[in-house]
């Protein structure tokens, strides 16, 4: 989804709104640079493992019940998405409680984090700006990317939609005022595509 080149993935990264996905256990195994910063990472393993437990049948009924807006070639179906996901959030328990030990998983939330200017190469931010547009506005989109482009050389944003696979209202005035400031940005299309017309990320430097 983020279209990571080789030379990419040898770079200082980071993970912003993570929750429990593997790309940092996978990439640390490998030998990557990468730090993760969410608000879940302020909780315990045992505990987030069972915040898993509580709500993963929820969310992925959720799926079932919305399967139209989603893609299924490269995964064929819900309950092959379940246990794709399931095994992405063991792997993330299972490197958690040394991640937080090495500083990899960091407590954290947007639209201000804790980091120093240009501490990373790249960020990336998967499913959270302007998926969740209903809940949060375009002050909030616009600090959080200033915010981004503070501490990293390029960020990655990915997908363009919000929930109901629909066109984030956020990202035209979004923009206009990148536009506006004279930021460096283009919409890229990418080779990966599971949620409906999800086959876009927004590309910005300094």
């Amino acid at each position: 989804m983020f279209a990571l080149s080789d030379s990419d993935l040898k770079k200082k990264f980071l993970g912003c709104g993570d929750g429990p996905a593997a790309f940092n256990s996978e990439l640390s195994k490998l030998g990557g640079n990468v730090v993760s910063v969410d608000p879940l990472y302020g909780e315990n393993g045992a505990d987030i493992s069972q915040r898993i437990d509580d709500i993963f049948t929820t969310v992925m009924n959720q799926i079932e019940q919305n399967k139209t807006e989603f893609c299924w070639s490269e995964i064929s179906s819900p309950q092959e998405l379940s246990k794709i996901r399931k095994h992405a959030m063991d792997m993330f328990l299972l490197d958690y409680d040394l991640g937080r030990k090495q500083s990899r998983y960091q407590f954290g939330a947007l639209p201000k984090l804790c980091f120093t200017d240009n501490t990373f190469d790249l960020a990336l931010v998967s499913h959270l700006l302007f998926l969740y547009s209903e809940h949060f506005d375009f002050d909030w989109h616009l600090q959080s990317i200033t915010e981004l482009l503070r501490i990293a050389d390029e960020v990655r944003v990915f997908p363009l939609l919000e929930l109901g696979s629909q066109p984030s209202r956020h990202v035209g005035p979004i923009l206009d005022a990148l536009a506006d400031q004279n930021i460096d940005f283009e919409v890229r299309k990418v080779d990966y595509e599971f949620q409906k017309g999800g086959n876009e990320m927004l590309v910005l430097r300094n």
